[in-house]
């Protein structure tokens, strides 16, 4: 499923195509993904500016000039991507719709914005803007790990007391929004923590290490277009390539990438996910 990063990424691709244009025409090709669309949201959709593009967690959010907000989730399997960019930033034309295009928004601008979604795990919704932030969905997320809300006090605040592994605490959508299994294995590598040491037991300056540590592994996702592993695709239709850039995620076996270390990746399985780490430098 795309984290933060990837999300990111397709946020900032689709926003010179679709912020401050008007949704010449939208359709909707099924009745839903993840759960129904909306009532009507075709005709919703159709006619409405897009004021603002913007990201919380996993979540992309258009806030929309008829004071709904549309909300897209990509799920494990799911791309927006653009054609007929009059900026000039996508060359490629429209292309002819294909099976799992769900979603197409033909933008005033000429930009077309398709949902593909093979798997159907994705999902759309219109939230009243005035309380989208307080929506079930978004109402239980942490602070933003770019954010000025996420700071050391914050996680040391959260850790504190924790019997669960790290590993377990820093997935918690609760206590930071956005991460994923890919970048909290990539972070703690770099922090040289184990992802089966208890959160509540990692001493302080260790705690308050990790927020740089985060910030800066989602900022090199970021740069890099995010992680290409099976279906993401960035809004212009290529991939990213952070993945060629993994010290830990995907590398079972693999020589372990810290100087001076002669140990080796391994894996195990955490809460049913799979967990990668150096057995002899992460402590």
């Amino acid at each position: 499923m795309p984290e933060l990063p990837e999300v990111e990424t397709v946020k900032r691709g689709l926003t010179p195509a679709m912020e401050g244009a008007v949704i010449a025409h939208a359709q909707v090709n099924r009745p839903d993904l993840r759960w129904p669309f909306p009532e009507r949201m075709a005709e919703r959709l159709t006619g409405a500016r897009v004021n603002s593009l913007r990201r919380r967690s996993k979540y992309i959010l258009a806030d929309l000039d008829t004071q709904e907000t549309l909300l897209i989730h990509l799920g494990m399997s799911g791309r927006m991507t653009v054609s007929g960019d009059p900026l000039g930033q996508f060359v490629h034309e429209h292309p002819q719709t294909e099976k799992h295009d769900h979603v197409v928004l033909d933008m005033d601008n000429g930009a077309r914005i398709t949902f593909n979604d093979p798997r159907r795990f994705g999902a759309m919704d219109l939230l009243e803007s005035a309380t989208a932030d307080s929506h079930k969905l978004l109402s239980v997320l942490g602070p933003e790990p770019l954010g000025n809300d996420f700071h050391e006090d914050h996680l040391l605040g959260a850790f504190r007391g924790r019997n669960t592994p790290v590993k377990s605490a820093l997935l918690d959508q609760g206590i930071i929004a956005g991460l994923g299994n890919i970048y909290v294995c990539e972070a703690l590598f770099r922090a040289g923590i184990s992802p089966r040491r208890k959160a509540g037991q990692i001493s302080a300056h260790r705690v308050a290490a990790l927020v740089p540590i985060i910030r800066q592994v989602l900022h090199d996702a970021i740069r890099a277009g995010g992680s290409s592993l099976k279906d993401f695709r960035q809004a212009s239709g290529e991939l990213g390539y952070f993945q060629h850039s993994f010290d830990a995620y995907g590398r079972e076996g693999e020589p372990c990438r810290r100087e001076g270390c002669a140990g080796s990746i391994a894996r195990i399985t955490q809460s049913g996910r799979s967990t990668f780490y150096c057995v002899k430098c992460q402590r």
